[in-house]
Parts: C-alpha cells; structure tokens; sequence
C-alpha cells in the first residue's frame, strides 16, 4: 500500500464522498486527507477500523501481562489449579 496515492485534500472529499466510502469499503485502505497542505485526517471503512481496535486491545493485554511478569505479580497454574480447586475467589 503507498500512502501517496491515498492523499487527497478535503475538496476531493467533499466532491467526491460517495465514491470514496465505496473506494474504502472495496479496497480497505485508509485515506488521509489533507486541509491547506497539511495532514489532518484519516478515513476508513469500518471493518478496518474495527480489527485496528481489537489489535490496539489485544496490544493493550499483552503490556499489561508483561508489567505484570516484569514486577513479578504472577503465579504459578499449579498454584492457580490448586486455588480453584479449593473453591478459592481471589487468585
């Protein structure tokens, strides 16, 4: 994907937004648009907003679990087994 084909400045969307929703939708792409020559938004279709959502929260787990390993609040699926079998809440 070149980004320099997907610049177009916000006159091209306002003349054009019906074509650009059905451009994003078929190709999946973002387009950025551009206001006094200058980056200021991005568009995209939904489902690719939607999966860019779910990778920054799975991101977002995945710093956290390794906080969590890197300050050493971690235990042990023995251990974790062991508590649940005991009918323990808190793990």
């Amino acid at each position: 994907m070149r980004l320099s084909h997907q610049i177009k400045p916000i006159s091209y969307l306002k003349a054009h937004a019906a074509e650009i929703i059905r451009y994003l939708g078929d190709k999946g792409a973002p387009l950025i648009i551009t206001q006094n020559g200058e980056a200021k938004v991005v568009i995209q279709d939904i489902e690719s907003y939607e999966q860019t959502q779910e990778t920054m929260a799975l991101l977002k787990i995945l710093a956290l679990g390794n906080r969590q390993i890197k300050d050493g609040k971690v235990v042990s699926a023995t251990e974790t087994v062991t508590r649940l079998r005991k009918g323990k809440e808190e793990l």
